[in-house]
């Protein structure tokens, strides 16, 4: 029953239908686009694909001002098309092809990390191998204590809860720098952080402010009977 009404009003399911290629312009737009393909006369296929884009710029007025969306607009439809728009040039005379849309950008390496170090973040890393590539002396040993009160921050940061001794910190040094960097056994790194265990001090609150307006009333007071004796 369903099918026969199918196709006594020639109803045809958005399913059945070729794939949208950029969904956020609608099938309209790509139908519009589709039918340029089919124009023989060039210049009637330029002025036809150029009222395309004003309809799809009015479609989304808040990027009118963004840079290059015209042109990322002019690209959209020649990829609608499949680049089959013989004779239609955009306003930046580029035409775009097929295989400048197949460009992928370079590949970035992930930073990778030392999974038992990971609490000390990758620019400790980073750090030491700076440090490895000074020329020794005092300038890089205060480097290398620098990244020691680093990581000791790091640690702290990530373990709140539990102490930790500049031994910890100066192992994990060898060991990250393969035994190349050292500190002296007996140096302190500085706690960065301060003492989780410092108490703060008391702010003053409403009751101690009102003690201090009733001593000021008091000593007022007395200073009227002493004015009258």
């Amino acid at each position: 029953m369903t099918e026969s009404l199918v196709k006594t009003f020639d109803i045809t399911y958005n399913t059945r239908k070729e794939n949208i290629t950029i969904s956020e312009y609608g099938r309209t737009i790509q139908g519009m686009i589709l039918k340029a393909t089919e124009l023989e006369d060039d210049e009637h296929r330029q002025a036809y694909v150029e009222t395309i884009v004003d309809l799809m710029l009015k479609m989304h007025p808040q990027t009118k001002n963004v840079e290059d969306y015209v042109e990322k607009i002019w690209r959209h439809v020649f990829r609608i098309a499949q680049y089959n728009l013989k004779g239609v040039v955009p306003p930046s005379s580029v035409i775009p092809s097929y295989e400048e849309d197949k460009l992928s950008p370079e590949k970035v390496d992930y930073p990778t990390t030392e999974p038992k170090f990971r609490h000390y973040g990758h620019y400790v890393q980073e750090l030491i191998k700076k440090a490895l590539e000074m020329e020794e002396g005092p300038i890089k040993q205060e480097f290398v204590r620098t990244i020691g009160n680093y990581m000791k921050l790091a640690y702290l940061t990530w373990n709140k809860e539990h102490f930790v001794s500049d031994h910890i910190i100066l192992d994990d040094l060898r060991a990250l720098s393969k035994g190349k960097l050292t500190l002296e056994e007996d140096v302190t790194l500085s706690n960065v952080v301060g003492n989780p265990q410092q108490k703060r001090p008391i702010k003053s609150n409403s009751s101690s402010k009102g003690q201090k307006r009733f001593q000021r009333s008091n000593t007022n007071n007395t200073r009227k009977k002493n004015r009258y004796k």
